[in-house]
């Protein structure tokens, strides 16, 4: 829950920054496993802007990073190209600048600032009165600033974010935005900028920077590690306090310990987290020093849940499970990348679990962390995904920027018991160096369980495999020539022959998972196409009859094959020109979707 003191709230009108709880977008505590009591959002129309075409604002007699504020104003968190944010400039944007004012509430005097950007795609560089306070380079995960060196308590400063968004260099990943001017395929519109959440919040000078949480349920216990913004000496007590969402206390500790020290904490009471019980429990966080006084308070929740892979079957809690999964590629009609409101991420989940679904490949986007909230609050299983489109792994700039992102991703979003998988890349077939591609492929699966191990990693979704505890395949036949997929124990079909080379490509009995398939296109006789290029798979449909005999059809030859344990079925809306959701891009049904849910929501009869 958001909190802001009447003095911080007076402080920002002072400043002329202020704007009412109601006004503010996406008002909501953006990071709910690791909430504090004192932040302000600076979502809002406060932000200024100007575009940058001739990528010219840093040059000498320009110098937009002095500004004081520009002629045009943005709603932030939503970007440029969306009508939510004000703008509507769905034309490429190579840069550009904001501006806002920003006060430093009077009260936090002696705590540290720390300044947060939930996404800005691509790179960007944040300065306050002029001077650059930081960096950042990825467009579609969360960072933070300690800008505490440069600002003082009481004080107001012009912050100032410059943009640089290159989608048709080929360097960046970029996921599903277009690399031409109107959207067409599989590539809809672009996101440039800010497109989450901005805020800021006081920390105490030794508290905590995060907390990595695993949950340990054969051993019926968290095993957590802190890090801290500043080690004391001797080390200052940390403190985690675990209740049941009735408020009793299942587990509890105190301990001294440095950051990157994990800590045990036993439960006197077990309960696994799971889609037909999604239990969760909650935790708080404690840093109090020497004197025994509390400087830092987190509150946070997790799950304990296990994941694992053992032959060829993925296992939830020590059972196997099968993956009705759904694509959900998280874009809206009003907001591009960004939901409108909370409860629409809520509603997508919903809306999921209605025709049958039990999670979601979340695809070639990073979600934001309420998302990831309510699918742990819904028992929703996600695989999160990078949006690796856009950039050639083979080449080395391209590489680095993939990887350092990709590392990003894994440590922001571990802690979420209903992400169940990580897939680092998509469709990667027709690359020109295998070897290299090879390469990069395995440094991202490293990455992944070095950071966090209790996940399988998929390392390519589609093909083109590497190392990987998961083999997923992409197949959009029809029903009869579904029934013939090909799994022999030591190659898989493959669309590149050249691959055929890298030995470590062989199947080697992983759990197999048509990871895409279906993207059955409809639209109603009362409904127009969204796009002259509008398009699905498969060909027109002229009947609601023979819709759902196509997709029953398919679905049952899925569930017959008793190697394959999941399948994901491509998508759950309309996007743009691409019209082969289960509901329509706005969200509005095709079909009722119980009739949806009768073919998803089933497993195949396995001993």
């Amino acid at each position: 829950m958001r909190t802001i003191s009447s003095l911080l709230f007076a402080a920002s009108l002072a400043a002329g920054i202020g704007i009412a709880h109601a006004e503010i977008p996406r008002p909501e505590y953006p990071r709910p496993q690791f909430e504090r009591s004192t932040w302000i959002n600076l979502n809002g129309d406060a932000w200024t802007y100007t575009f940058d075409f001739g990528e010219s604002g840093r040059d000498p007699g320009r110098e937009l990073f002095k500004s004081t504020g520009f002629d045009a104003k943005i709603n932030v968190p939503f970007c440029p190209e969306s009508s939510l944010s004000g703008v509507k400039h769905t034309d490429f944007i190579p840069a550009m600048w904001y501006h806002r004012k920003l006060a430093v509430p009077a009260d936090w005097n002696g705590k540290r600032v720390i300044l947060h950007f939930g996404a800005v795609d691509y790179e960007s560089e944040i300065y306050i009165n002029g001077k650059t306070v930081g960096f950042h380079f990825g467009g579609t995960v969360s960072f933070s600033i300690d800008i505490t060196p440069y600002v003082k308590a009481g004080e107001t400063y012009d912050l100032v974010v410059r943009v640089k968004d290159d989608t048709r260099n080929g360097h960046q990943p970029g996921g599903k935005q277009c690399n031409q001017y109107k959207s067409h395929g599989c590539s809809y519109t672009r996101t440039t900028g800010i497109w989450q959440t901005v805020w800021m919040e006081a920390i105490a000078m030794q508290g905590l920077k995060e907390c990595h949480i695993v949950p340990d349920l054969d051993n019926a216990r968290f095993v957590v590690t802190p890090s801290f913004y500043a080690d004391a000496m001797p080390a200052n007590e940390f403190r985690v306090s675990v209740k049941t969402p009735e408020g009793k206390t299942v587990g509890n500790i105190a301990t001294r310990v440095g950051s990157g020290v994990p800590v045990s904490v036993p439960l006197s009471e077990v309960k696994p987290w799971s889609p037909a019980d999604p239990y969760l429990y909650d935790i708080i966080f404690e840093v109090a020093d020497a004197q025994g006084a509390v400087i830092d308070s987190v509150k946070s929740y997790a799950g304990l849940r296990k994941i694992h892979v053992a032959g060829n079957r993925v296992y939830l809690n020590n059972k196997p499970i099968f993956l009705r999964l759904v694509l959900d590629q998280g874009f809206y009609p009003d907001g591009i990348w960004t939901a409108p409101t909370d409860a629409a991420l809520k509603r997508d989940i919903e809306l999921s679990m209605a025709a049958g679904f039990n999670g979601a490949r979340l695809h070639q986007k990073v979600f934001e962390e309420r998302f990831h909230y309510w699918a742990d609050k819904l028992g929703y299983l996600t695989w999160g995904e990078t949006s690796s489109w856009g950039c050639d792994p083979n080449q080395p700039i391209d590489g680095r920027n993939f990887i350092t992102e990709w590392g990003e991703i894994v440590r922001r979003d571990r802690n979420h018991p209903s992400i169940i998988a990580w897939t680092p890349f998509n469709e990667t077939w027709g690359l020109s160096n295998p070897l290299q591609h090879q390469r990069l492929e395995n440094d991202a699966y490293d990455l992944a369980k070095s950071l966090d191990p209790t996940r399988p990693v998929n390392t390519a979704s589609g093909d083109i495999h590497a190392k990987t505890d998961l083999w997923t395949i992409h197949n959009y036949s029809r029903a009869d020539k579904l029934g013939v997929i090909d799994v022999p124990e030591n190659t898989v079909w493959s669309r590149d022959a050249k691959y055929d080379r890298v030995p470590s490509r062989c199947y080697t009995g992983q759990p197999y998972i048509i990871d895409e398939f279906g993207g059955l296109m409809w639209i109603g006789p009362d409904r127009r196409k969204n796009a002259d290029n509008t398009w699905g798979y498969g060909g027109a449909i002229k009947t609601d009859t023979e819709f759902f005999k196509i997709l029953e059809d398919e679905v049952n030859v899925i569930l017959k094959i008793p190697r394959i344990c999941g399948y994901c079925y491509t998508q759950l809306t309309d996007v743009e020109q691409e019209q082969n959701g289960v509901y329509y891009y706005d969200r509005v049904q095709k079909f009722d979707p119980a009739r949806f849910k009768a073919i998803f929501g089933r497993d195949p009869d396995r001993k």
